[in-house]
């Protein structure tokens, strides 16, 4: 797991949190790796961290763009702040049954 900052995110004066993520298929295909951990301000929202994975990864955004999101295990909204300690999951479209 490696460790990413998003640094135009981290409010110096407020610190920061720490979120782990993790991608599952064509999300993992995309960026190239299968999970990190995240440095985020207090604040951030789900669209934050997904827009920012997109902006590092720019060939990734097709596909970040159609993922679900999960919260802790929870569907997300992108407008859902991520608590600090918080665990995001990407998951692509499936097919099949």
């Amino acid at each position: 797991m490696r460790v990413t900052e998003l640094t135009e995110l981290t409010d110096s004066t407020t610190g920061t949190r720490t979120v782990d993520l993790r991608y599952f298929a064509a999300a993992r295909a995309a960026l190239g790796r299968s999970a990190e951990t995240l440095t985020v301000p207090p604040g951030a929202t789900v669209g934050d961290v997904v827009a920012r994975l997109a902006a590092a990864t720019p060939a990734a955004e097709p596909v970040l763009a159609r993922c679900s999101v999960l919260l802790d295990g929870r569907r997300a909204a992108p407008s859902d702040v991520v608590p600090h300690g918080a665990g995001l999951d990407l998951l692509p479209p499936f097919a099949g049954g």
